[in-house]
């Protein structure tokens, strides 16, 4: 999430429902006026010395990000563990800093114009095993966190092998595919609030739905996230893991980069296949493509650009709103600084982007 004055950053974009939701950082220093520019320089000579890592100026954020496309960051930092990852929080909070707080980067597509903020990739990635639970920091990638489980005999975290992105992230979202979520193995989270404190909360009050979560809006950061899980066979632990590896291969575009599901799934129905009944399936601009293997997937086919993968989904969502009247809800969030992106020209390519294959039921992924 981006946001200013305390309010918390999330571990994607600003929640919405389609890209005019999460044009930029919010917040401004006074009515009908954007807030100053910070001095990054500054600042990053100042985190430093208060951190001890090493911040980044200008990092592009496509190599950040499963999608591979996007501008600039104005200042990247990558904390490895909890307390230096509250730290960064904290001090962009009182500095009244724009923030954004990113997993893997999948789930997100970034400006090409890149963000105009304090950008903090979450690699704390400590977590251990106590009893029938797992304990995991917030930027443990939820797939290792399902490997990891299965070693210990545990079952209940498969699912996660088909979610690219980390735990704080799955939380964030309440991530689930193959007929499981988070919610359903969710014991408690620890938070940092707004207010700069932390706390253990019940999964209970995170208040999770589909691809949902009350921190969306809270304000509250996850830092570590501790999962109940059920002892069961190791070996029919791996081979449901092998069955979801498997399935993702065979349905899923893994060959081609991309954000994840473009759409969450309207009740009853796969966005999917209403993208794939719109005649879109193929449809390609500049080097993205709606992937012919899911059409609820765009694909980077190479020098893709933000601009091009958002066409292509505002195109999309359009088509299927014009056709059959449902209005999809993006499951991917779009963030940085979209200013003038409409004004940008691009004719569509009417090749075919891949090689065609079977589609296979929707398998919705988070940050």
């Amino acid at each position: 999430m981006i946001d200013r004055a305390g309010r918390s950053a999330a571990h994607a974009a600003p929640a919405g429902t389609g890209p005019e939701a999460a044009a930029g950082v919010r917040g401004t220093a006074g009515a009908g006026s954007p807030a100053p520019a910070p001095d990054w320089d500054r600042l990053a000579v100042e985190i430093a010395r208060r951190t001890g890592i090493r911040l980044r100026r200008h990092e592009p954020l496509a190599a950040h990000t499963t999608m591979r496309v996007g501008g600039p960051a104005d200042l990247l930092a990558v904390p490895t563990d909890v307390p230096t990852l509250a730290a960064l929080i904290r001090y962009a909070r009182d500095g009244d800093l724009p923030l954004v707080l990113l997993g893997r980067g999948s789930d997100v597509v970034v400006a090409d114009a890149g963000v105009r903020a304090l950008v903090i990739l979450s690699r704390a990635e400590g977590c251990r095993i106590e009893g029938d639970r797992l304990v995991a920091e917030a930027g443990l990638p939820l797939a290792r966190a399902a490997t990891l489980s299965a070693k210990a005999g545990l079952s209940g975290l498969e699912f996660g092998l088909a979610i690219p992105g980390t735990v704080g992230g799955a939380v964030w979202a309440n991530a689930g595919a193959h007929g499981a979520d988070v919610a359903g193995v969710l014991e408690s989270v620890t938070i940092l609030r707004a207010d700069g404190t932390e706390t253990a909360e019940p999964a209970a009050s995170m208040s999770l739905a589909y691809r949902d979560s009350r921190l969306k809006d809270s304000g509250d950061v996850v830092l570590s996230a501790t999962f109940r899980l059920a002892h069961a066979d190791p070996a029919g632990i791996k081979a449901r893991l092998n069955e979801i590896r498997q399935w993702r291969q065979e349905h899923q575009p893994l060959s081609r980069p991309s954000a994840g599901s473009v759409f969450r799934n309207p009740p009853g129905d796969s966005a999917g296949r209403l993208i794939d009944s719109c005649g879109l399936r193929g449809k390609r601009l500049g080097g993205a493509a709606i992937s012919d293997k899911h059409a609820n997937f765009i694909v980077n086919l190479g020098g893709a650009t933000a601009s091009n993968v958002r066409r292509l989904a505002e195109l999309a969502r359009s088509a299927v709103a014009k056709r059959f009247g449902v209005e999809l809800v993006y499951e991917i969030e779009f963030i940085g600084d979209w200013s003038g992106w409409t004004q940008a020209v691009e004719a569509p390519d009417e090749r075919p982007a891949e090689t065609p294959a079977d589609d296979g039921p929707e398998a919705p992924r988070a940050t």
